[in-house]
């Protein structure tokens, strides 16, 4: 045998090589069974916002093999004063996941929601399906999340409207991949900055509804170019929402703050005020602080394809029309009540949208609070009601309607009309599915369909839409500069003003 230090380089490479032959590579996959995915392959996710949508999405992303959900974020720590569409359905839903029957959410009633339990049904999901312990890391703050939590990749963000685009732009800057419910932000300007670093960022980003709807959106678009309607003028998309509470007065009375609820971080960015149960959790969207109304919570599911398809973009005139809310004060005087800090009971929204190349100028109709277009003779002629909720596309010599809320199943007017299915209000509470491509997207380092960058006008409508309201006027709006040119005040509701500490 020759001794070690007469073995040269030649002799070396060949024995290994030899050695190598005759040995079998077994991929990790295989090591660790079916669905096998290595610690190293994994992307590490923060999940902030804990409410009962926050937990309703949580499942989609937990199971994901190649997701690892390593923190957790929000100000309320304990399951109190959470609402939801039934007093147990979240709760089994929860049980389920967890593989625990008996599970309890420690809170005042049998909704979960906030931190403790979101950590719970995290650390208990991996323990089930590996066996092992797990501990979450637990937050109440975002921004020390981000500071501590040195390999993310990813964020899902499920929190009040309010603090979307500080969440997301302190994601971007860190060129950490983030998938955010609706919508971008509830103020434009701020909205629009998110939308430019979104343009300059390489990070995977995910607005969750454009995953909600838009598969027959090209049958419609066949018939508008194919002229089967003529010239498109008006589309109109209603709904009898909103299913929460709008509360016409500022609440003065100072309820006890929950336990374990850091009152100060739920604000956020926006002014200190008073605890009050109802600005949170399920109520929030009907304050223009804290929500962005109805369109902004369904008008991204339903508008975004229309959007797309038909390129709408630059609005140049907002027209609302609102329901008012009058009182009666304590000298027996009646009067009505001014109000720019909630959304109405009732709405609809006119948007002037100029034309472009292929498409004339169109008008786009919003309505919520159950207000809709006027009935179409059709509907009364052959004794069928016209829908709660619905979409209709009007040219000047027909009429595409939908049977239902989105821009799906549509039918010619003048082939008959056609039964509507009529939905639930639990219907809001919708799961969608694309948090897997979000995560694909992580992984290959690509964008998606979905993303920011697509969601400019249709974050520009829904924030328009707010300030419209709170106007109480016809709004003229210069698209390029975004700004309200026929009233002044008009443009202090298109940004906010931050509080020390949390400016963009």
């Amino acid at each position: 045998m020759k001794s070690s230090k007469n073995i040269n380089r030649r002799e070396f490479i060949g024995g290994v090589a030899t050695v190598a032959a005759g040995l079998t590579l077994v991929p990790r996959h295989v090591l660790g069974g079916s669905g096998f995915v290595a610690p190293s392959d994994k992307i590490n996710v923060a999940y902030i916002g804990l409410g009962t949508q926050g937990l309703r999405q949580l499942p989609d992303i937990i199971k994901i093999p190649e997701v690892q959900v390593t923190a957790v974020c929000d100000p309320q720590r304990k399951a109190i004063n959470y609402y939801d569409w039934s007093p147990n359905g979240l709760l089994n839903e929860m049980r389920e996941l967890i593989g625990k029957p008996n599970w309890n959410t420690g809170g005042n009633n049998t909704i979960p929601g906030g931190l403790d339990n979101g950590k719970e049904i995290v650390d208990a999901y991996y323990e089930k399906t590996t066996g092992k312990k797990y501990n979450c890391h637990a937050y109440t703050d975002f921004r020390e999340l981000f500071e501590k939590e040195k390999d993310l990749q990813a964020v899902q963000v499920m929190t009040p409207d309010h603090l979307h685009g500080l969440i997301c732009a302190t994601a971007l800057k860190r060129n950490i991949g983030v998938s955010v419910h609706k919508p971008l932000s509830n103020r434009l300007h701020e909205g629009r900055r998110v939308y430019e670093m979104a343009l300059k960022s390489e990070a995977t980003t995910h607005l969750l509804p454009w995953d909600s709807n838009g598969e027959d959106m090209p049958k419609i678009m066949e018939w508008i170019n194919s002229g089967a309607i003529g010239t498109l003028k008006e589309i109109h998309n209603w709904s009898f929402r909103p299913v929460w509470p709008q509360y016409p007065k500022i609440p003065t009375d100072k309820p006890k703050l929950p336990d374990g609820f850091e009152w100060d971080l739920w604000l956020g960015p926006e002014a200190e005020r008073a605890y009050h149960p109802h600005y949170t959790n399920m109520v929030f969207r009907g304050w223009y602080d804290f929500g962005g109304g109805s369109m902004a919570d369904m008008g991204h599911y339903s508008l975004w394809t229309v959007f797309e398809a038909l390129k709408l973009g630059k609005p140049t005139i907002i027209e609302p029309n609102f329901s008012s809310v009058c009182d009666i004060n304590e000298k027996g005087a009646a009067y009505k009540i001014q109000n720019d800090f909630s959304f109405p009971f009732a709405s609809s929204m006119r948007f002037k949208y100029p034309g472009i190349e292929g498409r004339p100028e169109v008008d786009l109709v919003w309505y919520d609070g159950g207000m809709r277009p006027p009935v179409l003779k059709e509907f009364y002629e052959q004794g069928i009601e016209f829908p709660s909720e619905g979409m209709m596309f009007v040219g000047d010599k027909d009429i595409i309607l939908t049977r239902g809320f989105h821009a799906k199943n549509p039918y010619l007017l003048s082939k008959g009309v056609k039964e509507t299915e009529e939905v639930s209000a639990a219907a809001g509470a919708v799961k969608i599915p694309g948090i897997k491509r979000f995560i694909d997207g992580v992984k290959a380092g690509k964008q998606i369909d979905g993303g920011f960058r697509q969601a400019w006008p249709i974050t520009e409508a829904v924030n328009l839409y707010a300030v419209a309201l709170r106007s109480g006027k016809m709004l003229k709006y210069d698209a390029d500069a975004m700004k309200i040119t026929n009233d002044k005040k008009a443009n202090e509701y298109l940004d906010r003003s931050y509080r020390k500490g949390w400016e963009l």
